[in-house]
């Protein structure tokens, strides 16, 4: 996760304005608390990200590519 967070940090902001169906600050968000230890790390709410969302990212970020033809 922390390099998914990092990588999307380095995106353009055009790319994230023209796929905001991710939410992508919410993602470098979640990586620097995870980094930083902000208020400790919560790993129930981690495995859920891992369980629930990054599939969903995967998915999204796939379309993306494609779009993108990259």
């Amino acid at each position: 996760m922390e390099i998914i967070g990092e990588a999307v940090k380095n995106l353009s902001l055009e790319l994230k304005n023209n796929h905001s169906v991710v939410s992508w600050r919410e993602i470098a968000g979640f990586r620097d608390k995870l980094i930083h230890h902000y208020f400790g790390i919560d790993y129930e709410l981690v495995w859920e990200v891992i369980q629930n969302e990054i599939p969903d990212l995967l998915t999204n970020v796939t379309k993306i590519l494609q779009a993108e033809n990259i």
